[in-house]
């Protein structure tokens, strides 16, 4: 891959790679990267601890343990508030940019006028990221430089897994406010599960998934209010055995989301999501071979 100018010092995302892959499955964490450019952070008009209000903080740390069941792990070292790799490649706000956005941008979806947009307008409480708008050039350095490569990696893992198992399973990690609720309800979540409502992965592996977590103690939501976002939906193909699901955390069960630090859950919580992703894997284990029948 190029090397990206913001990206001089770091890779802008990074595979841990499992000493072998035994099993199908790729974990991903797209929002989870805490390297961010000086030039970024100058273009911000907020300041380095409010920037990071929209960040999935140590989901990538939660999660590492996978490389030692077998399963690559790609996860992004560039945050959310600079580029949002959970969305369409150009799915832009017009009011951000110096100039016109070309033709095929897609500038009206629910999630561009929430300002959450590829290039995000805003992070946290609706805090607006930029002191002024942007060049085109920006944009467009950001999505050539680094959300094409990041899903040119992603999409080479989940090919290679299905080349090689002949089924393939994506896992896409993300943290959640603690404020979030069900829709039109005062209970909060501990976990959302979103498989695109039954389009982007097989049943079992929802219901393994919400199972195990609720055995556990939490409460488990089922795509409501998340679904699964860009991610989830582009790569799920059940159909052609690639499955695609999303976990959502809450960030109370592990840290603190004004310091942005862990809490005393954190340990157990990265144990919990040891234990699920094991038990998700055992789901896609291939049967026992029978015992050979006496002549």
């Amino acid at each position: 891959m190029t090397e990206h100018p913001d990206f001089s010092q770091t890779a802008p995302f990074e595979v841990a790679q499992p000493q072998r892959q035994t099993v199908p499955f790729v974990f991903n964490s797209p929002h989870s990267g805490s390297t961010y450019p000086q030039r970024f952070l100058d273009m911000a008009r907020l300041d380095p601890h409010a920037i990071r209000r929209s960040e999935d903080c140590f989901v990538d740390d939660l999660f590492a343990g996978v490389t030692a069941l077998g399963a690559p792990f790609l996860k992004a070292n560039f945050p959310r508030a600079y580029l949002d790799v959970n969305r369409e490649p150009w799915e832009l706000d017009p009011r951000m940019f110096t100039t016109s956005l070309p033709p095929y941008a897609n500038t009206r979806s629910a999630r561009v006028a929430g300002g959450l947009g590829t290039i995000p307008r805003l992070v946290g409480e609706g805090q607006e990221i930029y002191a002024a708008k942007l060049p085109l050039e920006e944009a467009v350095g950001r999505i050539e430089g680094v959300y094409k490569p990041y899903h040119d990696r992603l999409r080479s893992l989940i090919g290679a897994t299905h080349k090689a198992f002949g089924v393939a399973v994506l896992i896409d990690c993300h943290s959640m406010p603690a404020t979030i609720r069900l829709p039109d309800t005062r209970i909060r979540p501990d976990f959302i599960i979103g498989d695109r409502f039954g389009m982007s992965c097989r049943a079992d592996l929802s219901e393994a998934a919400i199972g195990h977590l609720a055995s556990r103690g939490y409460m488990v939501a089922h795509n409501k209010p998340y679904a699964g976002g860009f991610i989830t939906e582009h790569y799920g193909r059940p159909a052609r055995g690639i499955h695609a699901l999303q976990v959502e955390i809450n960030r109370s069960l592990y840290m603190d989301e004004e310091r942005l630090v862990p809490n005393d859950g954190y340990d157990q919580l990265r144990r919990d999501l040891h234990e699920l992703a094991a038990s998700l894997i055992d789901l896609f284990a291939p049967p026992a071979e029978l015992p050979v029948a006496a002549e």
